[in-house]
């Protein structure tokens, strides 16, 4: 079996040294070459064809954001893992680095005392995503912090849906993770203005989704926020789960509102999708939509069957169209999804289910009331 052969891009020998030595241990991957800044990364990524390339974000002559670009200009669809700091100005470099075609990230580790620690928090993150972007027959397993993923050849499994909720759809809950910045952003600048909350799961660190629903406000022509605990979720309005915050909806009086905790991890995720959807099923039950984009693992999967069990419905992100298909596959290939789709055709499947004639106002809630 081919082994996965990766370029190290980074402008500091010891990070250099580092990711190289840790990903030469693993048997299924090699390291081809390494590079100072992204010109050189650039040059020896058309030189040396890696099947992934791991970049740093701040170097000198041109920077990783820059770099990405570059490669992507001339057409090359290599996968690229950016190195991050978590900090705000990594977060808003490393979103620019994704909108300009990076396929994920790795934050670089923080206050730890040892070299052997550093190494271990960059093995955990890293290697598990070197394997989804360039899956490999017969790899050996590793462990993933979100779940393991689904072969590429599992068949599609669709659902029979279920007749349309009276009243229609109250709820939309989307859930993402490798991949779903910018896959949220192309579903959510499709949507027309909606009678309805929308609550999203993106797996990402705390400042990340800060800046992340800050960017997505910006650019849409609706509100996104991060979500706040007792936040009451408004029609047409967009809330992100905050990093290290499991998002739950609660009914209270007529209103969905918005519940944040620190309880344990699920999938080794917080937020976790799955927690999302089962406090959607659990509130609104048929009067959900939930839909699973593109990620790593198999958060979601349960909580899929959770909203299926109490009558909603769940669409799902083709394999072609994904940057890695574990989260949606899995729930393809559990017979969740009542519809598979590419990315570009979801939006209009969500207006075409959720949307309401311009001069429908009222907003019906669990309660059965309006506001």
């Amino acid at each position: 079996m081919a082994r996965i052969r990766v370029l190290v891009v980074d402008d500091s020998v010891v990070i250099r040294k580092l990711v190289s030595d840790l990903l030469s241990e693993d048997p299924d991957i090699e390291v081809v070459g390494t590079a100072v800044n992204g010109r050189a990364g650039v040059q020896k990524v058309a030189l040396l064809e890696p099947d992934l390339v791991t970049m740093d974000i701040e170097m000198p002559e041109l920077d990783g954001i820059g770099a990405v670009r570059q490669i992507r200009a001339t057409g090359n669809r290599v996968p690229v893992i950016m190195f991050s700091t978590l900090t705000e100005r990594g977060a808003v470099a490393t979103l620019e680095a994704l909108a300009a075609g990076a396929s994920d990230y790795v934050p670089k580790p923080a206050n730890v005392g040892s070299v052997g620690r550093s190494m271990e928090q960059v093995r955990e993150a890293l290697i598990p995503r070197i394997k989804s972007l360039v899956p490999r027959a017969g790899a050996r397993p590793t462990h993933v912090g979100t779940g393991g993923s689904v072969p590429p050849t599992a068949a599609p499994t669709l659902r029979a849906p279920a007749p349309p909720p009276v009243g229609g759809h109250r709820l939309l809950v989307i859930g993402s993770s490798t991949g779903g910045p910018e896959a949220l952003n192309t579903l959510l600048s499709g949507l027309q203005p909606l009678p309805v909350p929308i609550a999203v799961v993106q797996h990402m660190p705390p400042v990340f989704t800060r800046q992340f629903a800050a960017r997505l406000d910006r650019q849409l022509p609706f509100e996104v926020t991060e979500a706040a605990d007792g936040q009451v979720l408004r029609p047409g309005t967009v809330c992100i789960a905050p990093g290290d915050f499991h998002l739950e909806i609660v009914v209270e009086g007529r209103s969905f509102v918005a519940r944040l905790n620190q309880a344990p991890p699920e999938n080794y995720c917080r937020p976790a999708v799955d927690v999302l959807f089962r406090s959607a099923a659990a509130v609104a039950g048929p009067a959900v939509l939930g839909v699973v984009l593109t990620g790593m693992g198999s958060d979601g999967c349960k909580g899929a069957r959770d909203l299926v069990d109490r009558g909603g419905s769940v669409l799902a992100q083709d394999q072609a169209t994904s940057v890695v298909w574990g989260m949606p596959g899995a729930v393809t290939t559990a017979g969740l999804a009542e519809r598979v789709l590419p990315l570009g055709d979801i939006p209009g499947e969500i207006n075409r289910r959720v949307g309401q004639p311009a001069r429908a106002t009222a907003f019906t809630t669990p309660a059965g009331g309006t506001r």
